[in-house]
């Protein structure tokens, strides 16, 4: 995988072996990043489920001046760690050893300005995670990657590509 733009444009960065993560292909952060990208530039950025890190370092490269990175998986920790360092750190970047719900439930409204998350297909934590930020609206932006056999709550828009759907809910302050 690729970093696509920004001053990262081009770097390599890793994805955990095996099929411990779906990492969200090309074509999809592509995507999810043209439709966020005008907000990015000094953003608080929230990457839940991390996994290899890509969206959030995407975001970084782009101009966000900090992400936090949720991961729960001690092995897929160490690969994106290893991604953050092979392209110089950041010191905007924090990682958390934490499953996604535990970590939103501890946050108030507006504590990040974006907010992405790519959970497991399989369960129902896409679902749960929109249902938590309808209660409360810890981003402005939430971004959810999915099954697109799924629908999430329909107070968000959602774009279908393929068998993903990514779904945006936006804060109206």
């Amino acid at each position: 995988m690729r970093i696509i733009a920004g001053r990262w444009k081009g770097r390599r960065i890793e994805a955990p072996a095996g099929d411990i993560v779906r990492p969200t292909g090309d074509r999809v952060r592509e995507a999810w990043m043209s439709i966020i990208h005008p907000i990015l530039p000094d953003a608080r950025v929230l990457d839940l489920c991390a996994g290899s890190g890509a969206l959030g370092l995407e975001s970084l490269s782009r101009g966000a001046a900090q992400c936090d990175f949720v991961e729960q998986s001690p092995k897929v920790l160490k690969v994106l760690e290893g991604n953050l360092a092979a392209l110089g750190g950041h010191e905007g970047a924090a990682v958390h050893r934490d499953e996604a719900l535990r970590f939103v439930q501890r946050l108030g409204a507006g504590a990040y300005d974006v907010a992405f998350a790519d959970p497991p297909y399989a369960g129902d934590l896409a679902q749960r995670l929109a249902e938590h930020w309808l209660a409360v609206p810890f981003a402005a932006v939430f971004a959810v990657e999915h099954s697109s056999a799924i629908s999430l709550p329909s107070i968000g828009e959602t774009r279908r590509y393929g068998t993903t759907a990514l779904t945006f809910f936006r804060h109206q302050s």
